[in-house]
């Protein structure tokens, strides 16, 4: 028995340690969670409450049948064109033209900040809107309001869509310009321009919005170089070398265009310019 003592201690030791542990390891989550209550910054209220966090769960799953497919594919196709409808504004309508035309009058007129930048695109927007409405109507008639019916796929709404943009687009494209994007294209040349396809098109039309606009700002410019050359003149024969002409020559420019009645001009020219 006498031999048995040291070992009945070292068990009573080793035994008294692990509790020791399995207490401090119990009671340090009840501290960490009694300084959580009691403090605000932590979530907790004046109450000792928990405020409980939302939980988010996402969970990507193979479609079960080619319906779900097919409506996924139909709403990454949505998704891509309402990224490229401000391409589409830009490039498919009559908006290349007026933008343009418009920086130019602003130019001429020597008033880089007047109109506003705000203005100008509102302006051109609502031109825009003006000019392109018959066409817009006839895609409403004949593709979207048949598509919101389910009585066609989307695939004929796009393709009926497209019909009234591209007869507006061949209407102000100039054939030398769609004979050299159909050239480059390498492809059988079309027996008409309305058989051309729609990638030929649309750069070709671009092309001729930015001629057609150049053009227009031409003529634009010439009658106020023309106070730009007098003033110059003058000033230049009095002696007055100090002064700018550009800052004489302005007012008479807006005396000018405003007894011309310039903005009616210039906007009606640019909504009689289409086709």
């Amino acid at each position: 028995m006498r031999r048995l003592w040291p070992v009945l201690g070292l068990l009573a030791a080793c035994g008294g340690a692990l509790a020791q542990t399995t207490t401090t390891t119990t009671a340090a989550p009840a501290a960490a969670a009694a300084a959580g209550a009691g403090n605000p910054a932590s979530g907790g209220g004046a109450g000792g409450d928990v405020l409980p966090l939302p939980g988010v769960s996402v969970q990507l799953t193979s479609p079960q049948s080619r319906a779900e497919n097919y409506s996924s594919l139909q709403i990454m196709f949505l998704l891509t064109m309402i990224a490229m409808a401000p391409t589409m504004l830009l490039m498919l309508t009559s908006f290349t033209r007026i933008i343009i035309v418009l920086g130019f009058l602003r130019q001429a007129l020597g008033t880089h900040q007047v109109p506003p930048n705000q203005v100008v695109l509102g302006l051109g927007l609502f031109m825009t809107m003006f000019i392109m409405a018959p066409v817009f109507k006839d895609v409403q008639k004949t593709a979207i309001e048949p598509y919101m019916a389910k009585q066609i796929d989307s695939k004929t709404c796009i393709d009926r869509a497209l019909i009234p943009l591209r007869g507006f687009m061949l209407r102000n494209t100039r054939p030398n310009d769609l004979a050299l994007f159909v050239e480059m294209s390498r492809e059988p040349r079309p027996s008409n321009a309305a058989a051309c396809p729609s990638y030929v098109l649309i750069p070709a039309f671009c092309l001729s919005e930015l001629k057609t606009a150049f053009e227009i700002g031409f003529l634009i410019y010439i009658p106020f170089l023309v106070i730009d050359v007098v003033v110059a003149s003058v000033t230049m024969s009095m002696g007055m070398m100090m002064l700018p002409p550009v800052i004489i020559s302005m007012p008479f420019k807006l005396l000018l265009f405003v007894m011309v009645d310039g903005w009616h001009l210039v906007l009606s020219g640019l909504a009689r310019s289409f086709g």
